[in-house]
């Protein structure tokens, strides 16, 4: 398919994980703002969902089905990304995994898989499209990490661990790309009401032995020092202002939105 100029988009943007949750919300958030957004993720059929939405804003838009665990996947899409639009100005690694696992039961396959997507896959990714927006002289990069990262979660290490390594890689990679004008940062957002957040706390639950759900969940809920938990569509505004709005002297930065629950 010949590449479409850009000069028929504002940005061209590639949002991994964006099947459900927040990737689909930031995803949505970007072809609202005149973005041709890629959307990918391992679930073609809630990806099918998150394309119609986006082309009910009238925006440009390419489904890219696949799992990022995979060697090339990552590089892959951003591959596509290029062919269809020329280029590529925006970046969101949203896609992620955690499984509740207490650290002296861990498993090499549950360590492997996490590590595998939230690092690796992650890694890859950024270099792709750092690669490009290296020879555009201009990009953003904004990578999901969490408040886990600088937590001990005994329950949840190979999440908080794989974190630990976005941050990372966030700082590494913005100062790789700081000589070409490309931004790289982070954004840590608090409890959401996803899939994922939902079914990490009812396994969390169990590990710990509570029964009654709610009120786990409630007082999980208490730890933050805002009173509540994040609206879904809140912390994807966040996301789009690091992508389209944040100023060009802002990188390798840590965007904390958790509510003051990580107070660092």
């Amino acid at each position: 398919m010949p590449a479409e100029n850009q000069t028929d988009a504002l940005r061209r943007a590639l949002v991994t994980g964006a099947a459900g949750g927040l990737g689909r919300e930031v995803a949505i958030q970007l072809a609202r703002r005149g973005c041709a957004v890629a959307v990918t993720d391992i679930n073609g059929e809630g990806l099918a969902e998150t394309v119609r939405l986006i082309s009910e804003t009238g925006a440009r838009t390419e489904s890219i089905v696949g799992d990022f665990t995979l060697e090339g996947a990552p590089e892959a899409a951003v591959t596509k990304v290029v062919e269809r639009w020329g280029g590529i100005d925006i970046l969101v690694n949203n896609a992620g995994y955690g499984v509740i696992e207490p650290f002296l039961d861990a498993t090499f396959r549950a360590w492997t898989r996490t590590l595998a997507l939230n690092v690796t896959a992650l890694a890859m990714a950024c270099k792709a499209a750092g690669r490009i927006m290296r020879d555009q002289r201009s990009g953003r990069i904004v990578n999901i990490t969490s408040p886990g990262s600088r937590m001990a979660l005994p329950d949840y290490t190979a999440y908080t661990a794989s974190k630990a390594g976005v941050d990372s890689i966030t700082r590494a990679a913005a100062v790789a790309l700081a000589p070409y004008g490309v931004l790289v940062n982070s954004l840590a957002p608090g409890m959401m009401d996803t899939e994922m957040q939902r079914s990490t706390e009812v396994d969390l639950a169990r590990a710990n032995g509570r029964n009654d759900l709610q009120a786990f969940l409630d007082e999980r809920t208490r730890r933050i020092p805002l009173g509540r938990r994040a609206e879904i569509a809140e912390v994807a505004e966040a996301v789009v202002w690091l992508c389209l709005d944040a100023p060009d002297y802002m990188t390798a930065e840590r965007l904390n939105m958790s509510g003051g629950l990580d107070k660092d």
